[in-house]
């Protein structure tokens, strides 16, 4: 809508490593609601900008707000204490690569100790939000199982179910699919789609072009730590304009 704030504002975002700058004045905004897909090839800082946006890693320089309020550091730009950034950070879901569940924790306990721990819920709230959200990506008659007991493609849908439980704001996705077989990705994938549908702010680092296609409302191509072109997925896969993106593309698909 019109006139309306964006619910995530990227300002300036700058990451250096030493000499390295792996993120250059990075500035971005995503609207409630929106599915924004960010392609480009390996090292071209989408990692990082994700990490950033979550102050899992703090940014050099720049800042990121949500719904307005800065992320990660206080009103003079000082680090927050970590308790009040790990209660902020439960704002923005973050789905990783690895799955990185507790292998000594059933599948329901896993997506159930963040309500418990961190928002305060009582064991039986939290395992009872757990089990809703198990259920939304399909899990509901694996609730019990460990990690070992799961598939990879299982293992990935009960990190997003993690991440959910959480009630977050947006989620941000780092290539949830990569670490996956050929076959384990379509159930991952469609448990995103689903969310989408439903409305969930997504942010997804991703190298699944059909799905950038299919579901983004808008795709971000970066390189070299900067955005080089964004737009809706039909232009930028259809009439990209910007040279390195062409030969993205073209590299693709051979």
């Amino acid at each position: 809508m019109a006139g309306t704030p964006p619910l995530l504002a990227v300002e300036g975002l700058t990451k250096r490593y030493g000499d390295r700058c792996v993120l250059n004045a990075v500035d971005l905004a995503v609207g409630e609601g929106e599915t924004l897909v960010v392609i480009g090839p390996s090292g071209s800082g989408k990692t990082t900008l994700l990490r950033c946006i979550n102050h899992l890693e703090p940014p050099t320089a720049g800042l990121v707000r949500l719904r307005g309020v800065p992320v990660g550091v206080d009103g003079n730009g000082r680090d927050l204490p970590e308790r009040d950034a790990a209660r902020q950070r439960s704002r923005i879901g973050f789905v990783f690569q690895r799955f990185n569940l507790f292998s000594h924790l059933s599948a329901l306990d896993n997506v159930a100790i963040g309500p418990h721990k961190v928002l305060g819920l009582s064991r039986a709230q939290a395992r009872e939000r757990a089990q809703a959200q198990l259920h939304k990506v399909f899990l509901g008659e694996h609730m019990h199982k460990r990690p070992s007991q799961l598939s990879g493609g299982q293992q990935q849908r009960v990190a997003i179910a993690r991440a959910l439980a959480m009630q977050p704001e947006l989620i941000l996705f780092d290539e949830p699919t990569s670490a996956l077989d050929p076959e384990l990705v379509k159930e991952v994938l469609d448990a995103m789609r689903a969310l989408a549908a439903e409305g969930m702010t997504m942010l997804v680092v991703t190298h699944e072009m059909a799905f950038a296609r299919q579901v983004a409302h808008r795709v971000v191509f970066m390189d070299g730590g900067a955005i080089i072109e964004q737009g809706p997925p039909q232009r930028i896969f259809g009439a990209p304009s910007e040279p390195r993106l062409q030969a993205f593309l073209q590299h693709l698909q051979h």
